[in-house]
């Protein structure tokens, strides 16, 4: 279980899906979760910042989880999920700022996807605001985003919502490129020029 977390924490940084000390995982086991610890690095992670605490209830370990802790908690108890990341990708994040949705537009993204919901949350980080109304969406979704804050993915293990969570950034950067190669084709649409080359 801690090589996932190795392999997936690193992954994640090195994919720029999170900066050096940002993000959190966690896994359910029956009433315990596994998550990162406050401040680890995901990028870099040792077997110290892998934190056991209680599903239901706060224990002596639950200090040293991650911020996030009563996120993944209401999401375990709201969802079938046996996995979770969080991430801060930043195509997507900064396409959350504008959007209500994403709809993919490439084949893979529409395909895995469909459609991704964007929250919006006075308090977007660690809140009883995204306890409640996380849930139900990632019910329905195999990942939500938080406007302005980054991704919440679900899965039955690391590797499933890591997938979900790097398509999601795929198909936000596809989105991003394609509305600027749209915007720098027009001044040669309006001139009846052509433009040639990348």
């Amino acid at each position: 279980m801690f090589k996932d977390f190795q392999r997936f924490g690193r992954d994640l940084f090195l994919a720029g899906l999170n900066n050096s000390h940002s993000g959190n995982l966690s896994v359910r086991r029956g009433d315990k979760i596994l998550i990162t610890r406050r401040g680890s690095m995901l990028g870099n992670l040792a077997e110290q910042d892998i934190i056991e605490t209680g599903l239901y209830k706060n224990d002596e370990k639950s200090s040293l989880a991650s911020t996030e802790i009563g996120v993944h908690r209401s999401i375990y108890m709201g969802t079938p999920a046996l996995a979770i990341v969080h991430a801060h990708p930043v195509h997507a994040i900064a396409l959350s700022l504008l959007e209500d949705q994403i709809i993919p537009i490439d084949a893979e993204g529409a395909y895995l996807l469909k459609r991704i919901p964007v929250l919006e949350a006075v308090n977007p980080i660690g809140s009883k605001e995204l306890e409640e109304k996380l849930p139900p969406l990632l019910k329905e979704y195999k990942i939500a985003l938080v406007r302005g804050h980054g991704s919440f993915a679900a899965g039955q293990n690391l590797e499933e919502a890591y997938h979900w969570t790097s398509s999601l950034e795929n198909a936000c950067r596809i989105i991003y490129l394609h509305r600027t190669l749209r915007a720098l084709d027009r001044p040669a649409e309006k001139t009846g020029a052509r433009a040639t080359g990348c």
